[in-house]
């Protein structure tokens, strides 16, 4: 699956988030250690939200744009 996130250059190093997931971000000294972080911190994420979801009846809609 695949994210479109927001990388800023900081005076710390890099800062990255993922509009698609509110509250998602993390940070790394390099983009490549921003980027990796990311990647777990997305992972994360989908684990917490599945877990939130268990019990509840879920459905899919699809929107057009």
């Amino acid at each position: 699956m695949k994210y479109k996130i927001a990388l800023h250059k900081t005076e710390e190093g890099y800062s990255v988030s993922v509009p698609g997931l509110p509250g998602c971000w993390s940070q790394g000294a390099t983009e490549q250690e921003a980027l990796e972080n990311i990647q777990d911190a997305i992972r994360e994420y989908l684990a917490a939200r599945d877990e939130l979801l268990k019990g509840a009846v879920v459905r899919e809609v699809e929107v057009a744009s």
